[in-house]
Parts: C-alpha cells; structure tokens; sequence
C-alpha cells in the first residue's frame, strides 16, 4: 500500500531533503510539498503529514492535519509538556497519531539512549551540543530531551546532582540546566550538527558523541516515522520507539 504524504516546511533545508527523499521511496507518495504562504488546503488527501516548519507555526499545523483525518510525523523543536498535552487531546479526539521526533538521526538517537544507559555508572555528566549560527534555538531540542533522558536515568537509580564546587560565576559559563543536567550551547561557523554527552567518575571519562554534517542523514529515520506512525496509536515523543531497540 502507498503511503501518501505532504511536507510542511518544504522550502526549508530539512523540508527540501525530506522531499527529495519521498520522491525517491517507491512505497510513498508525494502528494504535497508547501512552503511558507502556501494554504494547507493542498495537502488535502494525504495519509501523513510531515512538519519541518518552526515552533510558532507547528502547533497550528499539526491541529488542522489532526482534524483532517491524517496522521503526523514533525521534527520541529519547541514542544513542552504543555504542547504535547495539547496535542495529545487532538488526536485522541481525532482517532490519529502523532510522532514528534526532537531528531531524526539514528545516532543522534542512539548517543541519547545510550547516554541514558551508561549514565548511573558515572558520578558527572554534562552534555554539549554543537550547530551552526543559523540555528535559532539554544540549547537544541535534541540536547533537552538528552538531558531529560540522563536525568530521569540517575533519578532512577538514586543518584543525587553531578558534583560541582562552583560559588561564583559569570552567567552562563556553567550553561543551562536541564533537570539537574548542565547542558552547553556552541554556535560556530563550518558545523552542522554534533552533539556529545561527557560522562566521568574516579580515573576515566566517557565520552559519547554523534557528528551530522548533512541533513541526508536524518533521511531514514524520517521514512521510518512516515512508514510506522500509522501503527503506533497516540503521541510518540522520540524516534527511538520505533527503532526496536529493545
């Protein structure tokens, strides 16, 4: 069976590659690729939605595909518990389902899970998350939802802050906190997309990190939420529960 499919966000970077890679899977169907102005009305007909847009437009978009009958993938940050509820209302009330995957990457994927792993054997972690200056939010969805990950590991396991001797400081130099979680922002010319999770205890570290430096690479983790998200009832929050990693 084809899978019909619409891109919000198409005129984008990731909206553009995403494209090109629909066009190129021969179970899916490109029924509609819109960008900014473009009326909604022409993704009428499609079976998923795909959102690359940004976080102001994002949740309007996925409540009208909701309310039209069609399932949604979206890779756009912003989403908080908040949104996720709201969310989550619609498409119990529409009967659809809705993966919000803060990364498409499967090592991205995988440096964040095993992260989450790895961190009760570690008595420090923090975790840095490197881009290019065009990205518009810091620090990345992917190195919240990292920092969330370990938090909710440590907490598990009876594991108390990372220690820190740190008294006074200029603002920022120990970076964001996420759950207890410190969490760095690099902007710098020449990245993509790099994130690295720094684990220590007594005598050793561990460091665990992805490098992404084409978007193309966050292409199959894409058509796996497009391919499955018809199958996996409600709100998915991260690509990892497609993957099988279990």
């Amino acid at each position: 069976m084809t899978i019909r499919v619409a891109v919000l966000g198409a005129g984008g970077r990731m909206g553009s590659q995403a494209v090109a890679a629909l066009e190129a899977a021969a179970d899916l169907e490109l029924v509609a690729a819109l960008g900014r102005g473009d009326s909604l009305d022409a993704a009428a007909g499609a079976d998923v939605v795909v959102d690359l847009t940004v976080p102001d437009q994002v949740m309007a978009n996925v409540e009208w595909a909701l309310a039209h009958g069609m399932h949604v993938v979206t890779g756009t940050t912003g989403f908080t518990a908040e949104r996720i509820a709201q969310v989550e209302a619609w498409a119990s009330a529409a009967g659809r389902n809705v993966l919000v995957a803060t990364n498409f990457g499967i090592g991205a994927v995988l440096v964040m899970q095993l992260a989450a792993k790895a961190a009760k054997f570690f008595e420090s972690v923090e975790v840095v998350e490197l881009h290019h200056p065009a990205k518009v939010d810091a620090p990345s969805g992917s190195a919240i939802r990292t920092a969330r990950l370990i938090a909710a590991a440590r907490a598990e396991a009876g594991l108390g802050p990372s220690p820190d001797a740190t008294t006074t400081e200029i603002p920022g130099a120990r970076g964001a906190v996420v759950d207890g979680i410190h969490v760095h922002a690099v902007r710098m010319r020449g990245l993509t997309a790099h994130q690295e999770v720094i684990l220590g205890g007594p005598g050793e570290t561990l460091t665990i990190r992805d490098d992404t430096y084409e978007r193309a690479a966050y292409m199959p983790g894409l058509l796996v939420g497009v391919r499955q998200v018809a199958d996996r009832p409600g709100v998915t929050v991260g690509l990892e529960h497609y993957l099988d990693l279990d």
